[in-house]
């Protein structure tokens, strides 16, 4: 490893020393809306420690689904991802559509240095790909985790990341910026570290481009608020509701 390449992995690691970031039981559910409009919900669940490929893993859970009647978006997908326990690689990825029944399966062999893709729909094969790589990557929901762990490292990142049967980059720019935020959930604004960002890729509900974010400034660094771009245009996504042990959002002011 070289030395530039050497001094930012310890940067790194200093500052997701104190993360506590893979909790497992933690549940947190969001709701989307654009323009005042809920069009659903993202609920994300830590079901703790299991193993992948023979390595040790955490294992966490996305449940996506749009609000019923809303015109020309249907959608209730599952996202599994078994991903290293630092929270900076994916080991597994799956994925199911259950309003058409696609299922597709991403695993990252980095041993052999290749990611396999496959998709099934009605139990039939319709896809596979192979990608070659020369380092670790993250799936669509790991890269929620891997934004976290990095929160406090005050630098420019681009992450390797694979969505949608294809790999792209995410760059995200974590300022350090502590700033309140405000959601309904919470009566008092929220201490929270600002960053920002482009995904260079399209996700779910057409999430692409630029976004920003909101975590908050405690070691559980949990995402509080998020301004994403999609199919429809500039959409809010912030936190309902949320499971974890001895966790409240910690305040921005004493009150």
């Amino acid at each position: 490893m070289s030395r530039p390449a050497l001094i930012c992995w310890l940067l790194v690691l200093l500052a997701s020393a104190r993360a506590q970031v893979l909790v497992p039981g933690e549940e947190l559910t969001y709701s989307v809306s654009y323009l005042g409009i809920q069009l659903g919900t993202i609920r994300i669940v830590n079901e703790g420690r299991h193993e992948a490929l023979g390595k040790p893993a955490f294992k966490c859970t996305a449940y996506i689904d749009s609000r019923e009647g809303i015109p020309f978006l249907a959608l209730h997908v599952v996202y599994e991802s078994w991903m290293e326990p630092t929270a900076l690689a994916s080991l597994q990825f799956v994925a199911q559509n259950k309003l058409d029944g696609e299922y597709t399966k991403y695993t990252f062999d980095y041993d052999q240095r290749r990611i396999t893709t496959a998709t099934w729909k009605d139990r039939q094969k319709t896809d596979e790909r192979v990608f070659e790589i020369k380092r670790k990557y993250t799936d669509g929901l790991t890269i929620l985790y891997a934004a976290r762990q990095l929160l406090y490292s005050k630098r420019t990142a681009w992450i390797p990341t694979i969505v949608r049967e294809d790999t792209a980059w995410t760059k995200i720019n974590f300022t350090g910026k502590v700033v309140p935020t405000t959601i309904d959930a919470v009566s008092y604004p929220v201490r929270t570290v600002y960053f920002d960002g482009e995904a260079n890729w399209t996700g779910v509900y057409g999430v692409t481009g630029s976004f920003e974010g909101w975590f908050s400034d405690d070691d559980a660094r949990i995402p509080i608020k998020a301004k994403m771009k999609l199919y429809l245009g500039s959409a809010d996504i912030e936190l309902i509701s949320w499971k974890r042990p001895g966790w409240s959002p910690p305040k921005a002011t004493d009150q």
